[in-house]
């Protein structure tokens, strides 16, 4: 046998063994998601005040992802605090209107006429 007939060959078998290997792996189907959560923030706090401070703190954390602020939920904990667990949201899209603002038309009379001069 030549070298041509052996390469070729050796090159055969090779393509069909890479077959036979991709046939037994399981196509990919890419990445699925499993879970998507928004950011979120969690604050333990006492008092009305240190609520406030929480959410100021969580408006301020949601705003690195163009978000805002939303309380999830509020739990009471056995040794008398608080926890409250605030989502960041993307806010909902502004749209603003706009109305003309009325241009004042100038009667007839207040124009500017060119001065002809008087025949006699």
């Amino acid at each position: 046998m030549t070298y041509n007939a052996r390469h070729a060959l050796t090159l055969g078998l090779s393509a069909i063994a890479a077959g036979l290997l991709a046939g037994c792996v399981a196509p990919s189907t890419g990445p699925r998601e499993v879970r998507a959560d928004n950011p979120s923030v969690t604050y333990n706090y006492r008092t009305d005040q240190e609520l406030l401070q929480a959410s100021q703190n969580a408006t301020s954390y949601c705003a690195q992802y163009q978000s805002i602020e939303r309380t999830s939920r509020i739990t009471s904990n056995s040794n008398g605090t608080n926890t409250a667990v605030f989502d960041c949201v993307k806010s909902p899209t502004m749209t603003v209107a706009t109305t003309a603002t009325p241009v004042p038309v100038q009667p007839a009379n207040d124009l500017y006429l060119p001065h002809r001069p008087r025949t006699a």
